[in-house]
């Protein structure tokens, strides 16, 4: 007879496969959505009416089987399809695409939810966000651009605002030293006219002991046609300014020494100050950059200084061997101011030239940059020292710079072996360093490399001598133009100024079970309970795979499984449905039996 059973079993079968349809239709709406994991419905039999679990066999009977009557169909479980979807290129520099079985982590309302979805972007404040505004996570630098890994933090990529400087470590010295250059004998040679302590031109002062800070204590200049003038008065604060040198045809600024105390010197910002004639001998020596100094292993020196003769009056200059090192001094150069009244001429030294610099040398002039991304202009010279037969030649290098924030203008000097056959053998003191006083790392060393391959010096027979500084570190100030990230997460930033640094990584998470993960809608996952918990790392660890910047993930719905899907649960209901139909007939029938 016909059964009430029949149509629940029918309405079970239609409440699977109208669920599954449901299924489908959410994977077709979302065939098109980015990082989407498809689903699949799995339909289970409910449990059975039992009429008998069947016998065993017997000596005399083969046995029987459970004779059972199923009760329909229920929804067993939901699958989710965590295949990788195909990759589009996108062009944009906040995609990311993922390959592997990795999630992207972004944290909203201070809770952190796991994605596919790489369609980031940057908000006003540079923070990298996904399309809902939830922040992405990874990891930042720290001052020197190391990642600072096992860290989570909200990524922010500073374009615009984000500036660098570098300072210079290391340069490449090139070039070719002419081997049959003249070796030379002197320096430039520079004298005045006659100083004296007395009006009568009778007494040259002590240069080591006649105190210029002293009321009375003056110093006057023979005119050269047997008068006198008052040069320097002393005791008050006389502050003699340089500018207008040239060595080897370049300017070497402005410098000030003052013949007064520490305390007016420092109120006054001069660059040096002394009492005497040697005090301000010494300050000459370091702004014009003149040595004597022996420098191992040669011993050789450049027989460059200022001194001043105590029989005659006269002080001398001599410049640095080397044409390049050829000083061009005249009276106008130097010139002497007061801090009180006084009637002293203001040019106190009158200058002549007597001789000039011979030997070959050459000279290049590098631009290097403190850590606040200061430029400062280094002179580099070459001299020839000596040339040893059947051995080769001897240069002495001189490092020079205005910018260096210390009187001295050498900042640096040594000795270069050249071999017979005209290659490099070994330098002294290859490093020079300069003083900083705005606030830079002091001192600044840079290091000099004059063997660097195929760019090392030589020292072969030429015409004139070459040299060049052809690769230099170091960079002035530059800002964060634009990013790329790379398939490991890390996200390389370039700047203005050419130098590149790394200023975070994206994160990853991975699940032992990614079905297991509860889907929150925007594409978002959280940890569910058959999930596992979240392995916070980064690509290419633990089989999170590799990201691909610029890209998409895609969604992996198949269309055409889903339509043959769609017909199956059709077919199914509408199966159902008869069932239903039929046993509401049987019914009929059963109550006509009764009228």
């Amino acid at each position: 007879m016909a059964s009430t059973t029949a149509l629940f079993t029918g309405l079970s079968g239609l409440a699977t496969n109208a669920r599954r349809l449901d299924v489908i239709g959410n994977n077709i709406a979302n065939v098109n959505t980015t990082g989407y994991k498809s689903n699949r419905m799995l339909v289970q039999p409910t449990f059975s009416r039992n009429f008998s679990l069947g016998t065993s066999p017997t000596a005399s009977t083969g046995g029987t089987n459970p004779a059972q009557v199923g009760l329909g169909a229920k929804i067993g479980a939901t699958q989710r399809n965590m295949l990788n979807g195909s990759v589009s290129a996108t062009g944009v520099v906040t995609d990311v695409a993922l390959e592997g079985d990795g999630f992207f982590i972004v944290e909203t309302a201070n809770e952190k939810f796991f994605t596919r979805t790489g369609a980031f972007q940057l908000n006003e404040i540079n923070d990298l966000v996904s399309p809902d505004g939830s922040r992405v996570q990874g990891y930042a630098v720290d001052a020197q651009f190391n990642i600072i890994e096992g860290n989570l933090t909200p990524l922010n990529i500073p374009v615009g605002t984000l500036t660098l400087a570098e300072a210079t470590r290391n340069v490449i010295m090139s070039g070719n030293l002419n081997a049959s250059g003249t070796v030379p004998t002197t320096g430039s040679t520079h004298e005045t006219r006659a100083l004296f302590t007395d009006m009568a031109l009778t007494t040259p002062p002590d240069p080591a002991a006649y105190d210029l800070t002293v009321v009375g204590q003056n110093l006057y200049i023979d005119d050269g046609a047997g008068g006198n003038f008052l040069a320097i008065e002393g005791g008050n604060d006389a502050v003699i300014t340089m500018s207008g040198i040239e060595k080897g045809g370049k300017d070497l600024g402005t410098k000030t020494f003052g013949f007064t105390d520490a305390a007016t010197a420092a109120t006054l910002g001069l660059d040096d100050f002394g009492t005497t004639i040697d005090d301000y001998l010494a300050f000459l020596n370091d702004v014009l950059g003149l040595t004597s100094a022996p420098i191992p292993p040669s011993n050789h020196n450049l027989a460059g200084a200022a001194t001043f003769d105590i029989a005659t009056g006269i002080l001398h200059v001599t410049g640095n061997e080397g044409t390049v090192q050829d000083l061009n001094i005249e009276t106008a150069d130097l010139v002497v101011t007061y801090g009180g009244p006084t009637t002293a001429i203001n040019q106190p030294f009158v200058f002549t030239k007597t001789g000039q610099a011979d030997g070959e040398s050459v000279r290049t002039s590098m631009v290097v940059y403190d850590t606040l991304g200061s430029p400062l202009t280094v002179d580099v010279s070459m001299v020839l020292q000596e040339t040893i037969p059947g051995q080769g030649t001897l240069w002495q290098f001189l490092a020079e710079s205005t910018d260096n924030d210390a009187t001295p203008r050498i900042v640096g000097m040594g000795v270069v072996e050249m071999d017979a056959n005209g290659q490099y053998v070994s330098a002294t003191n290859q490093a020079f360093s300069l003083t900083r006083t705005n606030g830079a790392v002091s001192p600044l060393t840079v290091q000099m490399d004059f063997n660097s391959g195929a760019q090392a010096m030589t020292s072969l027979t030429d015409t004139v001598s070459t040299l060049a500084s052809v690769f230099g570190d170091g960079s002035p100030i530059g800002t964060l133009a634009s990013f790329a990230i790379g398939e490991d997460g890390t996200i390389n930033g370039s700047f203005t100024n050419g130098l590149t640094r790394d200023i975070g990584q994206i994160a990853l998470a991975q699940f032992a079970n990614p079905e297991g993960l509860i889907d929150n809608g925007n594409g978002l996952y959280s940890v569910g309970p058959n999930s596992g918990a979240a392995i916070i790392t980064k690509a290419f660890e633990f089989g999170t795979g590799r990201m691909i910047g610029g890209a998409l993930e895609l969604s992996n719905v198949d269309l055409s499984q889903e339509f043959i899907n769609m017909i199956l649960a059709s077919t199914g209901y509408s199966a159902a449905g008869r069932v239903i139909t039929t046993t509401n007939d049987l019914i009929d029938q059963l109550l006509l039996l009764g009228r």
